[in-house]
C-alpha cells in the first residue's frame, strides 16, 4: 500500500506542501482548478494506483483559501469537519435549495452535497495543528465576490470556515474509492467584494508550508 496522496489545485500550493513534509511516503500532486476537474483528476490517480497494486491510503485536498471573516483570520490554517458542495442544487423564491431538498431518489444524490471528513484522519490532524480553526470549508464554482453573495452563504452556512473551489470534488472521488478524506486549506483572505490589495499569498503559503508537516 502507498501512502498518503495529498492533492492540491495548482502546482504553486503542490510546492508549499511538499517544502514542508516530513514523511517521503506522501505524494502531492496538483489536480487542476475547481471540483469537476479535481475530483476526476483524483479519482484518476487513485485508480492507477490501484491498478498498479500501490494504492492509497488516504486522500487529503489541500491549498489556499478564502476565510469567513470573523470566523477565520487571514494566515490562519482550517481543517475541515466537513466539505460541503455549496452551490449544488437549485434557486427558489424562497432561497437557495440544496439538492438533497429538490426530490431525487438516493441512487441520484450519490453522496449528497456534503462529504463529511473521516474522524480518525481528522483527529490526527488537529492533534498535529492544535491551533488549526476547524469547520465546514464550502466547495464553489464561482468564487464568491459581493457583500450580499457573502452575507447569505454566510447565514445558510453557520458553521463555515473558509471557501475554496476543489475540496468537495476530492471527497467524492475518496468515498467512491472507499479512503479516508480530509481538507486542510490556508487562508490568503477575507471572502467578499475582490480586493487584491487586501490578499495576503505569502504569509498562506507559508502557513500552508507549515502546516504540511502534519501530513503523514
Amino acid at each position: 500500500m502507498s501512502g498518503l496522496l495529498v492533492v492540491t489545485a495548482v502546482p504553486a500550493e503542490a510546492e508549499a506542501v511538499r517544502a514542508g513534509l516530513t514523511d517521503s511516503t506522501v505524494t502531492v500532486a496538483p489536480v487542476g482548478v475547481g471540483p469537476a476537474v479535481a475530483g476526476a483528476a483524483t479519482a484518476r490517480l487513485l485508480a492507477l494506483a490501484e491498478a498498479a497494486g500501490r494504492p492509497y491510503r488516504a486522500v487529503v485536498s489541500a491549498g489556499i483559501a478564502g476565510g469567513f471573516a470573523g470566523r477565520v483570520a487571514v494566515g490562519g490554517t482550517v481543517l475541515a469537519t466537513r466539505s460541503v458542495a455549496a452551490d449544488l442544487g437549485a434557486e427558489s423564491p424562497d432561497g437557495f435549495l440544496p439538492i438533497e431538498e429538490l426530490g431525487m431518489s438516493a441512487e441520484l444524490l450519490g453522496v449528497g452535497s456534503v462529504v463529511p471528513a473521516d474522524p480518525a484522519l481528522l483527529a490526527t490532524l488537529r492533534a498535529a495543528l492544535p491551533d488549526a480553526t476547524t469547520g465546514a470549508v464550502l466547495t464553489v464554482s464561482t468564487v464568491t465576490g459581493t457583500a450580499d453573495s457573502t452575507a447569505a452563504l454566510a447565514a445558510r452556512h453557520p458553521d463555515a470556515v473558509a471557501e475554496a473551489m476543489e475540496g468537495y470534488g476530492v471527497a467524492v472521488a475518496a468515498a467512491q474509492a472507499n479512503l479516508p478524506f480530509a481538507e486542510l486549506r490556508t487562508v490568503s483572505n477575507p471572502i467578499g467584494p475582490r480586493d487584491r490589495g487586501a490578499w495576503r499569498m505569502r504569509e498562506a503559503f507559508a502557513a500552508l508550508t507549515a502546516a504540511a508537516s502534519a501530513l503523514r
